[in-house]
């Protein structure tokens, strides 16, 4: 099992868009302890040494916020404690964090290297969309103070993802600010949009011509083999190649990841933190499973307004954190999800069959790997059979 630890709801920052509450509550190093323990042993409170098995079990712990540098100590004493565990507890721990950037320096980034801490940064692409949200308490922008933070942190991190928030305001530096940070080193970048924004007419169709923009650019990208991961096409491609059930695997609510929040209350996932109601049990008690599992059933039980829907096999509407962060409710799929899933599915199947018909090698290999043979046979056997089954 995986484990988000909230270390914190403080920041430095007062982003706009921002869904937290901003109080000043700290997690103590006992609590991520029991967290880690918690999750390395499935759920179950745990001190002492796990059964052995045949292979090696992992555990993901990622380090969140607000902004989690604020708990330096916390995060160095977590990660001396995982490395001790992992011989007795027969786990293998991995760690992550999400940071603003603008608390990163040369003592944490060296400190990350030397015990491969991946880190991700929030960044909105160019100066104009960033510093509109991602400002400081006194109103002043960000994004300046990050210019040399950039270089420092690809610079020990090449693959260091980009997590960017797009917003109605902000729709129209969306491919910009991809390329920008493209030429800037970057090559992973995690991008969801602001879906409790006032998105109107015109900003849906700016939405669908950056989009647009953007297609062209990963296909120019992934022809001339660069890297370029860019994830609202990565995944409804995947969802195109492997199948539907490869998009509804994505939120599992619970059953393989954890949220702890500062006061050691686990959670489904970080957006229902401090909600109690979501509650599924605390560090010390372990998971109330019967909880978890009534939870995650009731996000997935199909939504009146997906009935009939043509492409809700391969929609995000089951993502239970997400339609609680916009609407309040599990159940409840907030409509510019709609909207956005409709727009960006044909974008992303016309830039694979591009792709495909192209026989783009990273293409192929990143979304076909040990398939492509067969499918090239079977393809070509087709063929044949469409030539009146003539032997060439």
């Amino acid at each position: 099992m995986h484990v988000t630890l909230h270390l914190t709801n403080a920041c430095n920052l007062a982003c706009g868009y921002c869904y937290e509450c901003h109080r000043k509550d700290y997690m103590t190093a006992g609590t991520a302890r029991k967290a880690v323990l918690l999750a390395a042993g499935n759920g179950r409170p745990s001190c002492g040494v796990l059964a052995a098995g045949n292979r090696q079990p992992s555990c993901g712990v990622i380090f969140f916020g607000g902004e989690p540098l604020l708990c330096r100590d916390v995060i160095y004493g977590t990660v001396a404690a995982c490395r001790k565990m992992e011989h007795d507890l027969n786990t293998r721990f991995h760690f992550k964090i999400t940071t603003n950037g603008t608390l990163l320096d040369r003592e944490f980034l060296d400190y990350s290297r030397e015990n491969h801490i991946l880190i991700a940064l929030s960044h909105d692409g160019t100066k104009k969309a960033h510093d509109f949200f991602r400002r400081h308490k006194d109103g002043r922008g960000s994004y300046d103070e990050l210019e040399s933070v950039i270089q420092e942190l690809l610079a020990v991190h090449p693959y260091a993802p980009v997590m960017m928030t797009v917003c109605p305001e902000t729709v129209g530096e969306y491919a910009r600010g991809i390329k920008e940070l493209w030429k800037k080193g970057f090559r992973y970048f995690i991008c969801s949009l602001n879906y409790a924004g006032t998105w109107d007419k015109g900003s849906i169709n700016e939405l669908k011509a950056q989009y647009g923009e953007l297609a062209d650019f990963y296909y120019e990208m992934t022809c001339k083999e660069e890297k370029f991961y860019f994830s609202p096409f990565e995944v409804k491609i995947a969802s195109w190649v492997k199948g539907a059930a490869y998009c509804h695997e994505r939120c599992e609510l619970g059953l393989k990841q954890i949220s702890v929040a500062p006061d050691g209350v686990l959670y489904p996932c970080t957006q229902f933190a401090g909600h109690g109601s979501y509650a599924i049990g605390t560090v010390d008690q372990g998971i109330d499973q019967a909880r978890r599992q009534r939870l995650y059933a009731e996000s997935r039980k199909d939504k009146p307004e997906c009935s009939g829907c043509a492409v809700k096999q391969r929609c995000n509407c089951t993502c239970g954190c997400l339609n609680f962060q916009v609407t309040g409710n599990i159940r409840q799929v907030a409509p510019m999800l709609c909207f956005h899933e409709r727009l960006v599915l044909p974008i992303a199947d016309k830039l694979a069959a591009r792709l495909y018909k192209q026989r783009s090698g990273m293409f192929i290999q990143k979304h076909y790997n040990d398939m492509f043979p067969l499918i090239s046979l079977v393809e070509d056997k087709a063929g044949r059979q469409g030539e009146g089954g003539k032997k060439k």
